[in-house]
């Protein structure tokens, strides 16, 4: 299962996804990565967004099979637009 959807008045892009491998999954929690996701028909590089008083909008608990996870992505500007 994999979704995203505009939130926060399209500033926001929010991606879920469902563990198949804990094993593979553990690298969206590595903090020495950056997490991006990639949006090829507006071409933007989108990243997570780190709040001062909250940290990076992402869960951080150990991945778990079947467990479904989400991350935001910032979208400032609204390039991302619904359908791309």
């Amino acid at each position: 299962m994999l979704s995203t959807k505009l939130a926060e008045s399209g500033q926001i892009v929010r991606f879920s996804y469902r563990i198949v491998d804990p094993q593979k999954a553990k690298i969206l929690n590595d903090k020495k990565f950056n997490t991006f996701l990639i949006d090829e028909v507006a071409h933007v590089k989108l990243v997570v967004p780190s709040l001062e008083k909250v940290g990076e909008l992402c869960q951080s608990s150990t991945p778990e099979e079947s467990k479904v996870h989400w991350m935001a992505f910032s979208n400032r500007g609204s390039s991302v637009k619904r359908g791309d």
